[in-house]
């Protein structure tokens, strides 16, 4: 990490020359990537990736740059370069930076002092476990990943401040085949722990659960088109609402009007059972951060509250052309990103019903018991999601299996449409892909029936 005076130096440089506010963001990351295949390893990677970036705003516009170069003399002429590309006139104050604040929690076990045969035993008995399911499990592909991320972020506000993330997820894929077709299942848990994470599991479940999931699909039939009732299940379920209504709250969209929820707080946009929630704080949440890449501390954010909107998640520089507080939502890939306003943990609130009063009240529609990937419009909010795990509800109970299902519609219209929330809360975990890199994020809600949608099929 780079000296106290060399961050003083970089920000009495940036404001010199014309900002009127700059950032310095140290990152230092070691992580572990593992791969195998039944008992193949085919992948094995140990990496250290180490680099500064530096942030001036101009107003309500910013210019970013970054390198590995941490000498004095590199630091002090890209920032003069960053600079000139507005020539504007500058100042002199600048809140010094003294020592940093500290957020680090300590791991119980360090990756870094974690054998490679520790974290191989892992990644064998989950594959055991789900080719022990059914003989029809003829691949498992487990993927393992740890990172320890030490950041150090200060700013001319006279925020300073570091950080140490760790992080560790198992990415396990198990493959069916029957008379040569072929499905797989997928589960991922993952946590902001060390490898004792892997102490405060059952991994045994999650290999027998990849691998049922395969099994379930490849038996199952292909999904009718239609319109229909959707229950969405607990846990990653969420994904469906991060994406469909998340990115429409993210400041990035919201603050250029280029959201279908801009201008539209204290408004209705949801049912009145629905409370959409984003929390970066909850205690080892894969999508947690001790404070966000920008130095905010992360808090609960309450973003519609009983139908009506209530707030949207806002860093820094959109702070500025919103003029609304920042909500510890500043996120960012690497170094090599400038952040921007992103989600962590994204999930709907537990409501009254059971998982099961809702499928005996439902008469026909679909049970989508795992979300594959989708995509979303924040400015129309239109989006389609591809369904990994789906069952048909007939007459209030679960029937057949069925795949090749898509969920189409907008976000507006779907959160008016929840008619039913579970009282089984659970968050899963997942990467989010957008302007400021891909991160880590937590993606939830209890089980939850959406009234009426569209359902793509392949019947």
């Amino acid at each position: 990490m780079i000296t106290t005076n060399i961050i003083n130096k970089i920000l009495q440089t940036a404001i010199k020359y014309g900002g009127d506010f700059a950032e310095v963001f140290v990152e230092d990351k070691f992580n572990t990537n593992i791969s195998v295949s039944n008992s193949n390893v085919e992948k094995g990677i140990v990496a250290n990736d180490y680099g500064i970036g530096i942030r001036v705003f101009f107003g309500k516009t910013f210019a970013y740059t970054y390198t590995n170069n941490d000498s004095e003399e590199n630091l002090i002429k890209i920032t003069r370069e960053l600079c000139s590309i507005y020539k504007k006139n500058g100042t002199t104050f600048v809140k010094p930076v003294l020592e940093p604040l500290s957020y680090i929690k300590e791991a119980k076990k360090y990756f870094s002092k974690t054998s490679y045969n520790q974290k191989i035993d892992v990644i064998n008995q989950v594959i055991s476990s789900g080719k022990s399911y059914d003989k029809a499990i003829d691949r498992m592909l487990v993927r393992y990943l740890d990172e320890e991320q030490n950041v150090l972020i200060a700013n001319t506000d006279g925020v300073f401040v570091q950080d140490k993330r760790n992080k560790t997820r198992l990415l396990i894929s198990a493959y069916a085949n029957k008379n040569g077709v072929v499905q797989n299942g997928y589960i991922g848990p993952g946590a902001m722990m060390g490898f004792e994470f892997y102490d405060t599991i059952d991994l045994d479940y999650f290999g027998r659960e990849a691998a049922r999931s395969a099994c379930d699909m490849v038996d199952a039939d292909y999904c009718e088109a239609g319109q229909m009732s959707v229950v969405v299940d607990n846990g990653f379920g969420g994904l469906l609402f991060h994406e469909a209504c998340g990115h429409s709250l993210e400041a990035s969209s919201v603050a250029k009007g280029n959201s279908e929820f801009s201008g539209k707080l204290g408004q209705k946009v949801a049912s009145d059972i629905v409370t959409l929630v984003d929390d970066g704080s909850i205690e080892n949440a894969w999508g947690s951060l001790n404070v966000d890449d920008e130095g905010t501390k992360t808090k609960k954010n309450i973003l519609i509250k009983n139908g009506i909107l209530n707030g949207y998640m806002i860093d820094k520089l959109n702070s500025r052309i919103m003029n609304m507080d920042e909500t510890g939502s500043g996120r960012r890939e690497s170094y090599k990103y400038a952040p921007t306003s992103r989600m962590t943990n994204t999930y709907i609130e537990a409501g009254k019903s059971t998982r099961d009063e809702i499928i005996q009240n439902t008469e026909r529609g679909l049970f989508v018991k795992n979300i594959n990937a989708g995509s979303v419009n924040p400015v129309t909010g239109e989006f389609n999601f591809s369904v990994a795990e789906s069952y048909m509800i007939e007459n209030g109970k679960l029937t057949k299996p069925v795949k090749g299902a898509t969920l189409i519609g907008t976000g507006g219209s779907i959160l008016k449409l929840v008619d039913m929330v579970g009282d089984n809360l659970s968050i899963g975990q997942g990467y989010c892909y957008s302007a400021s890199g891909a991160i880590y994020i937590g993606a939830g809600q209890p089980t939850v029936r959406i009234s009426n949608m569209t359902v793509g099929g392949m019947k």
